[in-house]
């Protein structure tokens, strides 16, 4: 679908507002990718450090309130 010249130019509300917060914070994409960074981007994983969380775990029981019946 092809819009026509009269709406070549269009920029819907949540796009301007998006445009007009940017000029008014430039630091803005920045300060997020650094709270992106700070929360879900994960440092590299120890292989042996793992390995030796694995080996020192203790099977739980799958109610730990419950007392076992022997």
């Amino acid at each position: 679908m092809k819009l026509s010249k009269q709406h070549s130019n269009y920029q819907s509300e949540i796009t301007q507002f998006i445009s007009a917060l940017k000029e008014k914070n430039p630091h803005l994409e920045e300060s997020q990718r650094a709270g992106r960074a700070l929360l879900w981007d994960k440092s590299p994983i120890d292989l042996e450090q793992q390995a030796r969380n694995q080996e020192s775990s203790i099977n739980q029981q799958a109610y730990p309130y419950q007392n076992k019946l022997k």
